[in-house]
């Protein structure tokens, strides 16, 4: 069973950036919601597929944690990951690093649940993720059970 991946990569620009060059805590989040795209398309949910589906995988939750900052002109390589399938919500975890020392910049931890539009109703997750994913719905059960 295979844990879907993803690798992405961004320079640093001003935009990104405070007067002093340093990227601005929701630049990050930008470039997070870059690869959650992508990874996105990995899991079967592809842009245009969604555009016309009307059904989008939505951010419920969002846990970050600003270790290092990144500065203007740094490259930075953002990791991703499906971590848990649960049974109506999946979350997705990154780790974004300088490019060159591999310095841990920021973690992040996002919940997301499938809505329907335009009625914004929740939807069930595909029904193949419950074999194709066991492993992370098990991680996922572990998980609430030290919780409760």
């Amino acid at each position: 069973m295979e844990t879907p991946t993803i690798e992405t990569r961004e320079e640093i620009m001003f935009f990104d950036t405070d007067c002093g060059g340093v990227v601005h805590n929701i630049a990050y989040l930008r470039m997070i919601e870059t690869a959650r795209t992508r990874l996105a398309a990995k899991l079967g949910m592809k842009l245009r597929e969604m555009a016309e589906t009307q059904l989008y995988p939505v951010v419920t939750r969002t846990e970050i944690d600003y270790r290092k900052p990144a500065k203007l002109g740094d490259e930075i390589i953002i990791r991703g990951k499906l971590e848990t399938v649960e049974k109506a919500r999946f979350w997705c975890s990154f780790e974004v690093f300088r490019a060159g020392d591999e310095r841990l910049l920021i973690t992040c931890r996002q919940c997301l649940a499938l809505v329907q539009m335009p009625q914004g109703r929740p939807a069930r997750l595909p029904a193949d993720w419950k074999e194709k994913y066991a492993h992370l719905m098990k991680a996922a059960a572990a998980a609430n059970d030290a919780e409760g």
